[in-house]
This record gives C-alpha cells, sequence and structure tokens, in this order.
C-alpha cells in the first residue's frame, strides 16, 4: 500500500531519501524548498516492519491559463528500480494526487541507464512513455551527463585518473596564485555578478541572485558555494556543489571573461572533486553534456572539459511521461513549445531595444 505525505511530516521520508543508494538530491525535500512556486508531497510504500522501502518526491504546478497542473518527480523514484510492485504502488499514489490536483501528467527522469532494461519494461507494462532522446537539454533534466567514478580512491589516485593537460591546469592554476575558498552568502553578489557575465557570453539564461542564496540556505551543509581568487583577490570564477549519500553534483558554475588564462575552472573542479573524496563518495558527477559528441557542436567544448578529469559518458533513460488526461496532454503539450519561443522573441527585443 502506498501513503502520501506532506511537508509537515517529511522527516522520515528525507533520512530515507538521503541514505538510499538511488537518493537524489532533487529528491529531497530540502530540494522541494528552493521551489516556492510547486506544491510538494511524497509517497511511500513500506514494508511489513513499516520501514519504507521505496519513496518518490512530487512536485505539483499549475499550467497558467488551463485547470490543469504538471506532476514532476525530478530524478525519481528512489527505491530499488527492480521491483516492480513498488513502481506499481508509487504510481497508484501518483493517480490519487493527479484526481486531487487535476494533473494532466506525471514526468520523471530517474537516474538509471539506458543499460537497465528490465526497469525500462517495468515502467512499459505499467503504461509509462518514454520521450524521444533528448541529445541537447530539451528535457527538464538533461540526459547525458559526465560521471567520474572515485569509489574507494585517495586524492593522488583520483588526480592520477585525470589526463595530462588537465593535471597540468590544476598545478597552472595554484602556481598563478589562484586560490579557492568555500563561501557563504556573502560571496553570493560576486558569484551572481559573474554568473551574468557568463551568461551573457554563452547565451543562457540565468536565474535571480536570490535563488542561490536561498540554495545555501534550504540546503544546509548539502550545498557549497566555491569561489575562485586571483592572486590580488578578486573574484574571477565559482561553482556549486550539492553533496548527499555517496555523490557529489557539480550544480551550477560562472567563470568571468577576464582572467581564464589562470585556468580557476580546473582548480574549482578539484576542490569539489576533494570534497566528495573526503566523503567517501562513489560519484562525482559532472551533471549535463550533449548526447552528440562530434567537434562540431556547439556544445562540444563542455565535453572535452570534463572528459579531461577522465569522466564516464553516461546516457540516462531519459524522461518517462504518464498520461493521465490525454486531451490535456496533447494540447499543453504542444501549446507550451510554442509559447516559449513567443517569450524568447520577446525577451530578444527588449534586448535590442535596451
Amino acid at each position: 500500500m502506498y501513503e502520501i505525505i506532506g511537508p509537515e511530516n517529511h522527516e522520515e521520508f528525507e533520512e530515507f531519501v538521503t541514505h538510499h543508494p538511488k537518493g537524489e538530491l532533487l529528491q529531497t525535500y530540502a530540494w522541494s524548498k528552493q521551489k516556492p512556486f510547486w506544491t510538494f508531497r511524497a509517497i511511500l510504500v513500506r514494508n511489513d516492519d513499516g520501514s519504507i522501502r521505496g519513496a518518490m518526491s512530487v512536485l505539483i504546478r499549475k499550467i497558467p491559463a488551463t485547470p490543469y497542473t504538471l506532476m514532476y518527480a525530478a530524478r525519481g523514484p528512489v527505491c530499488d528500480i527492480n521491483d516492480k510492485e513498488v513502481l506499481s504502488e508509487l504510481l497508484k499514489g501518483a493517480k490519487e494526487l493527479a484526481k486531487q490536483f487535476r494533473s494532466y501528467v506525471l514526468k520523471l527522469d530517474p537516474d538509471v541507464t539506458f543499460a537497465e532494461t528490465t526497469f525500462m519494461k517495468h515502467m512499459e507494462d505499467l503504461g509509462f512513455i518514454l520521450a524521444p532522446k533528448a541529445l541537447n537539454f530539451e528535457n527538464i533534466q538533461p540526459q547525458y551527463v559526465m560521471m567520474l567514478h572515485i569509489e574507494g580512491k585517495t586524492e593522488d589516485e583520483v588526480m592520477a585518473m585525470f589526463k595530462p593537460k588537465t593535471r597540468y591546469n590544476i598545478r597552472l592554476a595554484k602556481k598563478k596564485g589562484v586560490t579557492v575558498r568555500i563561501c557563504g552568502k556573502e560571496a553570493v553578489p560576486d558569484f551572481y555578478k559573474i554568473m551574468v557575465e557568463t551568461g551573457a557570453r554563452d547565451q543562457f539564461m540565468i536565474r535571480p541572485e536570490q535563488y542561490f542564496a536561498d540554495m545555501l540556505d534550504n540546503l544546509g551543509d548539502m550545498c557549497r558555494l566555491y569561489m575562485a581568487y586571483s592572486a590580488e583577490g578578486e573574484p574571477i570564477a565559482g561553482t556549486i556543489a550539492c553533496h548527499v549519500y555517496d555523490k557529489v553534483w557539480y550544480m551550477y558554475g560562472a567563470s568571468s571573461n577576464s582572467h581564464r588564462n589562470l585556468m580557476p575552472n580546473y582548480l574549482l573542479q578539484w576542490e569539489m572533486i576533494r570534497w566528495a573524496v573526503e566523503e567517501k563518495c562513489r560519484i562525482y558527477d559532472f551533471r549535463g553534456i550533449s548526447g552528440d559528441k562530434s567537434e562540431d557542436n556547439h556544445l562540444y567544448g563542455l565535453y572535452r572539459f570534463k572528459s579531461g578529469f577522465n569522466a564516464e559518458f553516461t546516457e540516462f533513460v531519459g524522461e518517462y511521461r504518464y498520461v493521465f488526461r490525454p486531451l490535456a496532454y496533447r494540447f499543453i503539450e504542444n501549446a507550451m513549445p510554442m509559447a516559449k519561443k513567443v517569450l524568447k522573441k520577446i525577451r530578444n527585443l527588449k534586448k535590442k531595444n535596451k
């Protein structure tokens, strides 16, 4: 049997998610606090002794101009992915939530590789639809990531895994006087300033400054802001990393246009990897890259940089969808991309008119 809980009694759920091999940052209650416009609910499935056997955090948000909501279980569920009984009970809980919140679809993108065929068969049997492959970040979470396997390794052993050029750039940053500090909210304005510079250079939208300050508050010890400084004390780059159970994730990164020759990004990555080694993690996750590794892809630089640390190219199964209301699904899923294109054009026009 499934059980549905809300924010008021999340403690047992949080303990389970943060200590399970399939535990994920985006499945924690702490992460739901980072999404204030979404409603948090969690579905639990218990063993006969009352302990939790499987769980799934579901965030629910109203779709503007419609009576419907979207349900999203980022990187869920948290369970033995081959336990079909648990998967079935979690889906039953989602169906109850869909009735309560008038949801048209449940989307989830589990931390499960494309090689896990048993899981994929279970999902197909339960009625889930697998979305088309998203080579270049078309879905909510990246389908392709780079993972560095560090279980049981010392810092020296991990460093020895890197490609020679990467080791050279880490040493160069230190030689040029670059230092890295773990900072608090006082450094968020500097980080945000560099993030704005990065967004303008690489042409991507950035989140508000408060979002990054909130991450440090909401995630507590699970989250760190790393800042790189030049020999003169000028902030020149920054990253945010998060840790849950046996993984550390590289979440956000920014670098100024000046001082890039000092290679601060390499030293920042090394310091975050050192955190993962210190916590005896199994994985350091560099997160998203393009699934198209051809050199003429405009995102190839991401792959080249991350592969220099000898990280492994990993393909997840992708985004699953369980449709509760087929007519609403077809309408909303067709309308949303068109609306996003219109909004993008409006933003570009505003930029040109400034």
